[in-house]
């Protein structure tokens, strides 16, 4: 990889040439630590939601108590988070600041929905684990995508092209399971550990994007804050995603 021109000493836009790299630093960290605290809310607000329906009545709504199978609610809240998400990346630059920090929200409590699910069928232990995993791993990369002088954005192409294949994937092996009744369990294996490096790739990639793109448009403009709720939403997807893919590698079922 070629090295990187870190934006703060090559300037990015004349709005950032004749500040002080001192301020731009404190600007920088003030920024990105908006974009974790709206982040790190987010997938809050996911695990609040899964924890109030699946220790209520209402997870009746989302799981059928008479089959254990989940009800039309969670495919439901799937195709509302994905209309929301569209929603968000496609109009961010055109909608209020509240309106993007509302779809946000409203996607990560529309993922709850979903999420309550692998309560029944995972233990809360190996959830907890996994989550801890998933943190620690998150921070590490992001921390390294923040620091690291090496140009990531070739890697963007790539890995959204590794996206696109591992949910072709998931939807093979699903495919396979309705039809014959049978999993591929190499199969499966394979999709799990390609998951989580795609995901921790992006985590790195979009980590650098941010913070790139806080110099190109001028750190403190609203077209940064824009960005900065965008850039959470792309790391919450990263965050939620490494942590399923590493759930089905290290989640004990019930």
């Amino acid at each position: 990889m070629a090295n990187w021109q870190d934006p703060q000493t090559t300037g990015a836009g004349a709005a950032t040439v004749s500040v002080p790299r001192a301020a731009r630093d404190v600007g920088l960290r003030s920024y990105m630590l908006s974009v974790y605290n709206y982040m790190a809310s987010g997938v809050l607000l996911t695990g609040i939601v899964a924890l109030l329906l699946v220790n209520s009545p209402l997870i009746r709504l989302v799981v059928d108590p008479t089959t254990g199978r989940p009800t039309f609610l969670p495919l439901i809240a799937l195709f509302a988070s994905l209309g929301v998400g569209v929603w968000l990346q496609a109009g961010i630059m055109r909608m209020a600041l509240g309106t993007a920090k509302t779809l946000f929200f409203a996607y990560a409590a529309l993922l709850g929905i979903g999420f309550s699910t692998l309560f029944i069928a995972y233990t809360g232990a190996s959830i907890a684990q996994t989550f801890f995993a998933t943190a620690g791993s998150f921070l590490g990369l992001s921390l390294w995508g923040y620091t690291t002088k090496k140009d990531l954005s070739g890697w963007g192409s790539f890995l959204i092209m590794g996206v696109v294949g591992i949910f072709v994937a998931l939807l093979v092996n699903a495919g396979m399971a309705l039809f014959t009744g049978h999993v591929s369990t190499a199969l499966d294996l394979a999709i799990s550990v390609i998951g989580v490096l795609i995901f921790a790739g992006l985590t790195a990639y979009h980590t650098q994007s941010i913070k790139s793109l806080y110099f190109a448009v001028g750190g403190g403009s609203e077209a940064a804050a824009r960005f900065g709720i965008l850039g959470a939403f792309q790391l919450y997807l990263d965050f939620v995603n490494m942590f399923l893919f590493l759930l089905r590698l290290m989640g004990n079922r019930r």
